[in-house]
């Protein structure tokens, strides 16, 4: 059962995470503020593994000259006696390309999550976003 602070603290972690990739704030070991060691991310650019591998999501951000990303509609599933939550929200994702005719790229989507509790809070042990929708033109994925 999910108490109001712990739903507080995941949300407020969505949020935090969010405002890193739109501020580009990627100092070194800016992933474990977010992400358990063991971290899994899976998105349309990738998947990523481990805290540190996470990082894919700044080569990801800095495709684009200035992003926006907004969550809405967080739900959380929190099983205090094993320390961990489940969640899941909803994203809008805005994208302006460095250049070109059409700079608007835009994502509705949404995310699933599992968290676990750490000695320095909440952190995510796997993500995945899922595009919903999209307009505008997408970047250009690289393969792997």
């Amino acid at each position: 059962m999910t108490t109001h602070l712990d739903h507080i603290e995941i949300g407020l972690l969505v949020s935090r995470f969010f405002r890193a990739m739109d501020e580009r704030a990627f100092p070194a070991g800016w992933a474990r503020d977010h992400f358990t060691d063991d971290a899994r991310m899976v998105a349309p650019v990738g998947v990523f593994e481990g805290a540190e591998a996470v990082r894919g999501t700044e080569e990801a951000i800095r495709r684009f000259a200035r992003t926006q990303h907004m969550a809405s509609d967080l739900l959380t599933d929190v099983d205090a006696a094993s320390g961990t939550a489940r969640a899941s929200w909803n994203a809008l994702m805005v994208h302006i390309h460095h250049e070109g005719e059409d700079p608007l790229f835009t994502v509705g989507g949404r995310y699933e999550a599992e968290l676990r509790r750490t000695d320095e809070g909440w952190r995510f042990s796997r993500m995945a976003v899922e595009a919903v929708w999209t307009t505008g033109r997408p970047p250009v994925l690289t393969p792997a």
